[in-house]
């Protein structure tokens, strides 16, 4: 289920991990690491209805750093097709497959997505910026002719 990173800390205890610096990428393609996923429950809104969530923490190297996403993934027939798109993204998964979400096998599961930048107004009452996940894209095919061992040319001998 989740991935157990940190321990409780004594009112009395000393601190002293300042946490990793907060990178804000371009919008782009970038490949990601689900890192670890809780399981959470959606109050629910003016769009959806109250349901259980996936809370799922995501990691994408690129040239600035590493960045971590914080992506909620609600478990809501109304947003199913971001789910699907989600499972297949990691390869659990093919477009238009009936498949059981395996929770267990998410974290460390590697694909590719589109991210923007958001800018909201955070507790203060400042404008702020992050980055969101726009979009899982499905993993791109081997071609045959990529399979195929080099030097050979198929009916030629």
């Amino acid at each position: 289920m989740t991935e157990n990173t940190g321990y409780e800390l004594g009112w009395d205890d000393s601190i002293e991990n300042d946490g990793p610096d907060f990178i804000l990428l371009q919008p782009g393609d970038y490949d990601f690491t689900v890192v670890s996923y809780e399981r959470a429950r959606y109050e629910g809104g003016d769009k959806l209805p109250p349901c259980d969530k996936a809370v799922l923490n995501i990691t994408i190297e690129a040239p600035e750093g590493v960045a971590t996403i914080k992506h909620n993934l609600y478990l809501h027939t109304s947003v199913e097709g971001l789910l699907c798109a989600f499972f297949t993204a990691i390869g659990q998964r093919q477009h238009g497959e009936r498949q059981k979400m395996n929770w267990p096998a998410v974290p460390g599961s590697k694909g590719r997505c589109k991210v923007g930048v958001r800018t909201y107004r955070n507790k203060n009452g400042d404008d702020a910026t992050t980055n969101e996940i726009k979009r899982f894209y499905e993993p791109v095919k081997a071609s045959a002719s990529a399979a195929a061992p080099q030097g050979y040319t198929p009916g030629k001998w």
